[in-house]
């Protein structure tokens, strides 16, 4: 979104796409949250909890630390991995400067380091931020944000089901331009499902689809200009 296909970033269009989804989010938070999320959990059912469940962040990122795994193996087998050092002893830094070299423009590890990075931004934010889930809204209209704070219903911004997935398949998207409407579909219905199932509210839906496409950008930035 925010980068060209010589992997130029456009950081005049992030900067006002910053703007807009700011202005969007606190539109969310002081006007139309509460009427949107009650609106669409009239539509929640098994579909959208289906959808919740095996998009779940943790399933992306055993899914993708498994597959770069395979494919550093897959590599060492066609070329020797480097193990030791010039002491001919198992050295963890020579180890891991092997696996960095014949991973880091890999599709496989741009993709798990987008979730990787998302999810250590999301996670942080949740504790800084302290936003309420719905739940509590739907059964006490209790709202409101009490930072900093490590329990699960006082985590509710931004979504990390939400800017995971976007970050995994914008980068899909990227990587493979032709499924790129149908990653762009799955992760909006993503982030539907976490509204329609109650555990989000819609701005905090948005704000973690904004930090899910940015991460995704900024990752393929860096790594493809690393040598």
């Amino acid at each position: 979104m925010f980068l060209t296909t010589d992997n130029k970033m456009k950081w005049r269009l992030l900067v006002a796409a910053t703007v807009v989804a700011t202005v969007v989010v606190l539109g969310g938070i002081f006007w139309f949250d509460a009427p949107v999320l009650l609106f669409m959990r009239g539509f929640d059912c098994n579909f959208w909890g289906l959808l919740s469940t095996v998009f779940d962040d943790k399933v992306w990122a055993v899914v993708f630390a498994a597959a770069v795994l395979g494919f550093y193996i897959n590599k060492s087998l066609k070329s020797k991995p480097k193990f030791r050092n010039d002491k001919n002893r198992f050295s963890l830094r020579v180890f891991l400067g092997d696996f960095w070299q014949k991973t880091k423009h890999s599709n496989v590890f741009l993709i798990f380091c987008s979730i990787m990075a998302a999810g250590v931004m999301v996670q942080v934010l949740k504790v800084v931020i302290g936003r309420t889930r719905p739940i509590l809204f739907e059964a006490l209209e209790f709202t409101g944000f009490y930072p900093p704070s490590f329990d699960w219903v006082f985590n509710s911004m931004p979504s990390g089901h939400t800017a995971i997935s976007f970050a995994a398949l914008v980068m899909i998207g990227m990587l493979a331009p032709r499924v790129k409407p149908l990653t762009w579909t799955l992760a909006v219905l993503i982030g539907v499902a976490r509204v329609c199932v109650g555990a989000h509210w819609p701005s905090d839906v948005i704000f973690g689809a904004f930090i899910g496409m940015v991460t995704a950008d900024l990752v393929k930035w860096y790594l493809m200009r690393v040598k």
